[in-house]
């Protein structure tokens, strides 16, 4: 999910850009991968998530590994969270893909929102939203779901 989401937010307009990616010596060393998979198999990974329900789970999923992991740390490590959101605009070329629509920019695309937890970079929530929609929309609930994810963990 990582690779996607920096593919995205690396200059990728669609899973096949992962091609390009799969030999980049400096994207494997940013994600902290040796190899990463190829368009495909991560075409075949989105497909599974075909309902809200369906991501709800992953995050669900994802959060109780980061529990575990959290709980390991030492006590600074939990003493302050900076949560970051950074709403981003990814642009496609197919017009009749779901979820897109046109953007401030008349550019056809999807407006991403990734909160993340500043202190250690990594992931807390991905949402896709139409590239039409403000950087605020939705936001807040995902905001929430961290700060109750963060809470239940002791963070």
């Amino acid at each position: 999910m990582l690779n996607i989401a920096y593919n995205a937010l690396s200059g990728g307009r669609c899973l096949e850009d992962l091609e390009l990616k799969r030999n980049d010596e400096a994207y494997l060393n940013l994600i902290g991968a040796t190899r990463i998979p190829d368009p495909t198999t991560a075409g075949d990974f989105c497909r599974r998530f075909e309902t809200k329900a369906d991501i709800d789970a992953l995050h669900d999923a994802i959060d109780d590994a980061r529990r575990i992991v959290w709980a390991r740390q030492p006590q600074e490590f939990v003493e302050r969270a900076i949560v970051d959101m950074d709403g981003h605009t990814v642009e496609t070329t197919g017009e009749c893909k779901e979820g897109m629509d046109i953007n401030y920019e008349s550019r056809w695309g999807y407006h991403l929102l990734l909160i993340s937890l500043a202190n250690t970079k990594e992931p807390l929530r991905i949402m896709n939203r139409p590239g039409n929609r403000p950087s605020h929309e939705g936001a807040a609930a995902y905001v929430d779901s961290v700060i109750v994810s963060s809470r239940t963990s002791n963070c």
